[in-house]
């Protein structure tokens, strides 16, 4: 197998010396300072100075680098950009929006990206997969002046952008095992969802709204069952309602509503009032009282969860979801927060003080009200926005300040939260308009000049530009995407059950699967352990050592068992047309001269091994493990 020093031997440049481009790339790669090793341990009494002092590298975290600190810093090992920096003519409102600040602000954008990096980029963010050769061929080739809209199109009908997507809900709703059963069911309903295109605030009504004899025969209910907090280890009787703590568990879905729904973090509200405890904070929710949060979870206080159980033993992931509960109880204990000491328990919606009409059933209401406010429209497409640009347009996605919305009605000493609020505000409007659709938000988005600039950067770069969007903003592949790219560039995929069906990409299934080095491999590059919602990644120094010595790279680029180097190898006697097929199969471009020049020197002296060290040091390029 591929080597350091073989790869040495073979490429004497440093393009293909992997080991140093990775290591410069990674946003983590920074060694923190480490304590010394000692000859035993030792007991010593240590004044506070000195204490933290010593514990300094520890206790204070690094600041988080910003996108475009990042994207500064990578683009410096991506390829060159031919196309002009010229300035660009706005294709849709985004446009007039993005290049208007630039404009105003006298700050310069990048160029237009190739057709190689958009279209690298169009097939990562839409399907979470890599270009095969053919397609970049005859993509690089088509004159056809819409080709790129065409492009985006055929990836919206495609079944792999089904799987990206529904893979990325089942993150955002963290679906696991304690759905039981129901996280399959679950994973199926949201890829209909998506295949048919189904209006957000639908689905998003159908999850608050869910009642079910059992989540495993109704998908929405499964969020609900994802997020009970267990009372007990052991039922009473079969009618024991405290196996499941109720009001918890109206807290925990109250709690995931306004996050994931309406971008709103109401965490500290559910245990305290945040007067005292936000005022550096959040300012909107400075104002907000934990009676007010009573009033909100009360939308669920007829809800009731009941888990099923047989001879004696609890069967989780399996409840009983129905409306018949007699109200919530704020004076009843807590599992997992402070103790409620009493409060209005008429439900009220946190953002307008609404209340449910009579007669109809609360969560019903809940959900009317939540998906026709504004903020569940500006919240969505900011989430996705955030997924394709690579930052929000307020940050983080899910800490929205609703009193640090409108620049013109700031509090006094604060900044306006969203770098662009009046196309955040179009953004919503027109998602509202065109039926809540996510493919009309994604064409909207992924059409515009502003997502289709390049990574590289010809002026001087300000870090005050990231906010700009005035380059594409980079991104770490996840850990799914990087298994897969792996897989397709290889042409050895990965061997999966989806259920009782086979499948190949790790994006195909409905959660984190496989163990020893897949799961190791996986885990490090940042495979969701779906306790917490998605977030961008950060590198590790473990990522670039994993890349070199892990066997889900070094097996697949071995010249056996019909991998691409294999086929490569029997199918063409001319070592050039060999380099140029593993670059477009592994990086989606053509190699530059120079790079096709080394690499055929690296196969004339030994041809196999020429080939598996290409591929594996391509693999290990900072470009490789980017989405740019």
């Amino acid at each position: 197998m591929p080597t350091v020093q073989s790869l040495g031997r073979v490429h004497g440049m440093t393009r293909f010396l992997a080991v140093f481009a990775i290591s410069f790339a990674l946003s983590a790669a920074e060694k923190s300072a480490a304590p010394k090793a000692t000859a035993g341990p030792r007991e010593e009494n240590l004044a506070p100075e000195r204490f933290a002092e010593i514990h300094a590298p520890l206790l204070t975290p690094k600041p988080r680098e910003s996108a475009g600190a990042v994207t500064e810093r990578v683009a410096r090992a991506l390829p060159a950009n031919p196309q002009p920096a010229e300035r660009l003519t706005p294709r849709n409102f985004v446009d007039k929006h993005i290049f208007g600040k630039m404009a105003r602000d006298g700050v310069r954008h990048a160029a237009l990206s190739s057709d190689a990096e958009f279209l690298r980029r169009i097939t990562l963010d839409l399907t979470g997969r890599i270009p095969g050769p053919q397609e970049i061929r005859e993509f690089g080739a088509s004159t056809d002046p819409a080709k790129r809209d065409r492009k985006i199109d055929e990836l919206l009908e495609s079944e792999a952008f089904v799987d990206k997507w529904a893979y990325f809900f089942m993150d955002l709703f963290r679906a696991n095992g304690k759905m039981g059963r129901g996280q399959h069911l679950f994973h199926y309903w949201m890829k209909e969802n998506l295949r048919v295109d189904r209006p957000y605030d639908e689905v998003a009504r159908d999850i608050i709204a869910a009642s079910a004899k059992s989540n495993h025969v109704v998908a929405a209910s499964s969020v609900i069952a994802r997020e009970h907090v267990q009372g007990k280890p052991q039922p009473d009787d079969g009618k024991d309602l405290d196996m499941v703590h109720q009001l918890d568990t109206h807290d925990e879905l109250a709690v995931l509503y306004a996050k994931t729904f309406l971008g709103v973090n109401l965490s500290c509200i559910s245990c305290h009032d945040g007067k005292g405890h936000l005022e550096k904070v959040n300012v909107y929710l400075t104002g907000k009282t934990r009676k007010q949060f009573y009033q909100f979870a009360s939308f669920m206080g007829n809800n009731r969860y009941l888990m099923y159980w047989e001879d004696g033993k609890p069967q989780s992931g399996e409840f009983l979801i129905d409306d018949l509960a007699p109200g919530y109880n704020t004076r009843g204990g807590s599992m997992i927060r402070v103790p409620r000491f009493g409060g209005p328990n008429d439900p009220a919606f946190l953002l307008t003080g609404e209340k449910p009409r009579p007669g109809v059933e609360p969560r019903v209401e809940l959900g009317r009200m939540l998906t026709a406010h504004p903020q569940f429209a500006r919240a969505t497409v900011n989430m996705f926005w955030w997924r394709l640009m690579g930052m929000g347009i307020v940050e983080p996605y899910d800490e929205f300040d609703l009193a640090r919305q409108d620049p013109k009605r700031l509090p006094a000493g604060w900044d306006a939260q969203p770098s662009h609020p009046e196309l955040l505000d179009e953004l919503a409007a027109d998602f509202r308009r065109n039926n809540h659709s996510l493919k009309h938000l994604f064409r909207t988005i992924t059409r515009s000049n502003a997502y289709q600039l390049s990574a590289r950067y010809d002026h001087d770069w300000s870090d005050n530009y990231t906010r700009y969007f005035a380059r594409k903003l980079v991104r770490m592949l996840t850990a799914e995407e990087l298994h897969d790219a792996i897989t397709i560039a290889t042409g050895r995929p990965g061997s999966f059950k989806l259920g009782d069906i086979p499948v190949q990409m790790s994006m195909q299934l409905s959660g984190p699967s496989g163990g020893g080095d897949l799961k190791y491999f996986m885990q490090t590059f940042g495979q969701s352990n779906r306790n917490n919602p998605p977030k961008n990644l950060s590198g590790s120094p473990l990522q670039p050592l994993l890349l070199m010595q892990s066997p889900v790279v070094n097996e697949r680029v071995a010249a056996a068992r019909d991998s691409r180097v294999q086929r490569l190898l029997e199918t063409y006697s001319d070592n050039g047309k060999v380099v140029t097929e593993l670059f477009l199969g592994t990086l989606s471009r053509h190699p530059s001269a120079a790079e096709a020049e080394i690499a055929s020197a690296a196969l004339a002296v030994n041809r196999v091994e020429g080939a598996q060290n290409l591929q594996w040091a391509l693999i290990n390029l900072t470009e490789f493990f980017f989405n740019y």
